[in-house]
C-alpha cells in the first residue's frame, strides 16, 4: 500500500471498478440555481457513498439530506492520552479530539461539469493503453487523437478510463472521491497502520462555485485539509486566482429599423462597445501561469436588452483590485456616453488566493512533497488557474492545498483518468496521514 512498486493489476481493477461505479451516476450541477444542491441527480451518488462508508465501518457517517453533503470520520488509532492533555489542546471538545495529532480533512466534490450537455455517462475501461488514438465513439466519429493530446504519450502501458465521447467522464472530481474512499477502506481494514483522526467531506455544486456554501463546520471539524481535485498525480497546488464575477445589464430602446435613425439604442452593440474598452489580449486565450484575465462567459439578448456575464481573475490581490477598477471605469465611460440608466452592473467577489492562508502552515506543502517523493512522484507545484473548495475553506480557517488525482482534460468529452496514477494518489494520501500521526497540534501551529 505504501510502496509504488506494489501496485498490482488486481488493485487497479478494483480501483477502476469503484471509479466507474461512481462515474456512471450522472451528477451535473447547473448554474443559476439559488438552492443547494442545484440538481437532484447529485443525491444518488451522495446516498451511495454514505451507504458504502457505513458498510466499511467508518464513524460519524452522515448524509445531509437538505444540502447533499456527505461526512464521515476515520477514528484515530494512536495511543490514548489523559483527559487533561486533551483539554489543554485548542477546540478539543468542539473538534472531538482523540489525541494531540492534528485532525486532517479530505475533500472532493461529487458534482460534474455540464460543459458537455449529457448527464448519461458510459465509462470505458482500457486495460492496457497501446499508445494510439482512442476511438471513443465510432458511430459518431469521436476520437481522442494523440497529436492533439500530448499527455497521452506518457500513458502507454497504463490502465485508463474514458467516456464514450457523448459526455464528460466525471473524473473531475470522482477520481478524488474514489481516492479518498480507498484511503478510508484501507485504514479501516488495516488498523496496524497508525493515523490520527481523519474526516472526509464530499460536496455538491463545486463546479458552480457553491461547494462549501452550506457545509457544516461541526461535522467537518478539522485543523487542516486537502482537496483531491487536481489533474496529474504530480500536481500540488496552494495558489489560486482571486476571483470575481460581473453581470452587466444593458437597457436599450428598440424600434423598427426602417425608422430607427436617432432613436434606436441597440443594447447588443453597446455591449460590444463596452467589451472593446477592456484589454484585448488579457483574456484566457492569451494568458497562462500567474497572468490574470477578463473572460466574457456569456452574452445574450436583443436590441431592447442585453446581458453580458464576465469573470475577472488575478493571482495578485493588488492587480485583482486594479482589474475590478478597470472594469468599473469602462462601465462609467459607457454610462457617460449613453446615460447612467442604460447600464447596470452587479460585480461580486467569489474567492481569494488561498496562498496567504496556506504559506504560514508550510508543513502542509512539505508533507505533500515528501509523500510524493516517497512513492516516486516528483512534485510539480503550479498555481491553479481557477479555484477549488479549498479556496473558501482556507479563508474559513481550514488551510487546504490541492492534490492531483490522475485525471486529465477536465470539462471535456475527452476527459480520462489514469488508474495507475489514481493508485499513486491513494498512496500519497496515506503517506501524508502517516506523517501527521507523528505530529502534535501544538508543534504544527506556525
Amino acid at each position: 500500500m505504501f510502496d509504488s512498486r506494489d501496485i498490482t493489476m488486481e488493485e487497479k481493477h478494483a480501483l477502476a471498478e469503484r471509479f466507474m461505479r461512481y462515474a456512471a451516476i450522472g451528477t451535473q450541477s447547473q448554474e443559476g440555481h439559488t438552492e443547494t444542491p442545484s440538481t437532484e441527480c447529485q443525491r444518488e451518488l451522495a446516498r451511495l457513498l454514505a451507504q458504502e462508508l457505513t458498510e466499511m465501518g467508518a464513524s460519524e457517517v452522515f448524509y445531509d439530506e437538505r444540502y447533499c453533503y456527505v461526512y464521515a470520520t476515520l477514528p484515530s488509532n494512536l495511543p490514548p492520552v489523559s483527559p487533561e492533555q486533551l483539554t489543554a489542546l485548542p477546540d478539543s471538545a468542539a473538534k472531538r479530539r482523540e489525541n494531540p495529532a492534528p485532525i486532517i480533512g479530505l475533500v472532493a466534490h461529487m458534482d460534474t461539469s455540464d460543459a458537455v450537455s449529457s448527464n448519461v455517462v458510459h465509462p470505458r475501461l482500457i486495460e492496457v493503453y497501446d499508445g494510439n488514438d482512442i476511438v471513443l465513439n465510432e458511430e459518431k466519429g469521436i476520437v481522442t487523437k494523440v497529436s492533439q493530446t500530448p499527455d497521452l504519450t506518457g500513458q502507454k502501458g497504463k490502465m485508463l478510463v474514458t467516456s464514450d465521447g457523448t459526455s464528460v467522464l466525471g473524473a473531475d472530481d470522482k477520481a478524488g472521491v474514489t481516492a479518498i474512499m480507498e484511503v478510508f477502506a484501507f485504514y479501516l481494514a488495516h488498523p496496524e497502520y497508525p493515523h490520527g483522526t481523519v474526516r472526509l467531506m464530499f460536496t455538491p455544486d463545486e463546479e458552480v462555485g457553491n461547494g462549501t456554501a452550506c457545509y457544516d463546520r461541526s461535522r467537518f471539524a478539522v485543523d487542516y485539509a486537502y482537496t483531491c481535485d487536481g489533474g496529474a498525480v504530480c500536481e500540488l497546488e496552494y495558489e489560486n486566482f482571486n476571483a470575481a464575477g460581473a453581470i452587466l445589464t444593458i437597457h436599450g430602446q428598440n424600434t423598427h429599423p426602417g425608422s430607427a435613425k436617432g432613436v434606436m439604442k441597440n443594447a447588443l452593440l453597446y455591449g460590444m462597445e463596452f467589451h472593446r474598452l477592456l484589454p484585448e489580449r488579457e483574456t484566457p486565450f492569451y494568458t497562462e501561469g500567474y497572468e490574470g484575465f477578463f473572460h466574457l462567459e456569456r452574452i445574450e439578448g436583443t436590441p431592447e436588452e442585453a446581458v453580458l456575464e464576465y469573470i475577472i481573475r488575478d493571482h495578485d490581490r493588488n492587480r485583482f483590485a486594479q482589474r475590478k477598477e478597470l472594469f468599473a471605469a469602462a462601465l462609467r465611460t459607457m454610462q457617460e456616453r449613453y446615460g447612467e440608466e442604460t447600464f447596470t452592473c452587479v460585480l461580486k467577489d467569489s474567492y481569494y488566493n488561498m496562498a496567504e492562508k496556506i504559506l504560514p502552515q508550510r508543513h502542509l506543502i512539505d508533507n505533500s512533497v515528501a509523500a510524493m517523493r516517497a512513492v516516486g512522484v516528483e512534485p510539480r507545484i503550479a498555481p491553479i488557474r481557477g479555484g477549488t473548495d479549498g479556496c473558501r475553506l482556507s479563508f474559513d480557517g481550514i488551510p487546504c492545498p490541492n492534490l492531483g488525482t490522475g485525471a486529465y482534460h477536465y470539462h471535456s468529452r475527452y476527459e480520462y483518468v489514469c488508474v495507475d496514477e489514481m493508485a499513486l494518489a491513494v498512496r500519497i494520501l496515506a503517506r501524508i496521514l502517516g506523517r501527521y500521526a507523528g505530529y502534535t497540534v501544538s508543534d504544527r501551529q506556525e
